[in-house]
């Protein structure tokens, strides 16, 4: 699990999602799954959990993909700490993660992949990245679905 610094963001993978110890001694107070082939998560009455069933490369549905983003975005935006991960916290963890905070801070979407990058390794798969910059702007507005 790395964090994502200035930020309260971590990263990794599927089975850090599981270590509540780890999660609540850093504080975080949202998980974020990505990973469709893996099992949902236990949870606590006490964290928010969010489950967005992502394929790590191309087939996703756009809607799906915006949500996910806005929803990290929202929580970045809260200052509510989080553990967003998905299988092996290399492709799909990184760029949600990327595409959140260049909504947030209105930076290019590839800086911020660059950003994160600095503070954990990354594999993201190029099908996957096309589908996350390739969404339209205006899905990223509430009420608003991409086509």
């Amino acid at each position: 699990m790395y964090r994502i610094s200035p930020e309260s963001i971590w990263i990794g993978h599927a089975g850090e999602g599981h270590d509540f110890t780890l999660i609540l001694d850093l504080g975080i107070e949202a998980v974020i799954e990505l990973a469709e082939e893996e099992p949902s998560f236990p949870t606590r009455r006490d964290l928010i959990s969010c489950r967005f069933p992502l394929i790590d490369g191309v087939g996703n549905r756009p809607e799906l993909l915006a949500l996910a983003i806005r929803t990290v975005a929202s929580l970045i935006a809260a200052e509510i700490p989080m553990l967003v991960c998905c299988s092996d916290g290399q492709s799909r963890a990184p760029a949600i993660v990327a595409a959140a905070l260049a909504l947030v801070h209105r930076e290019p979407m590839p800086d911020c992949l660059k950003r994160v990058a600095r503070h954990h390794h990354g594999d993201v798969l190029p099908g996957f990245w096309r589908e996350v910059t390739g969404l339209p702007p205006e899905a990223f507005e509430i009420g608003r679905a991409p086509r």
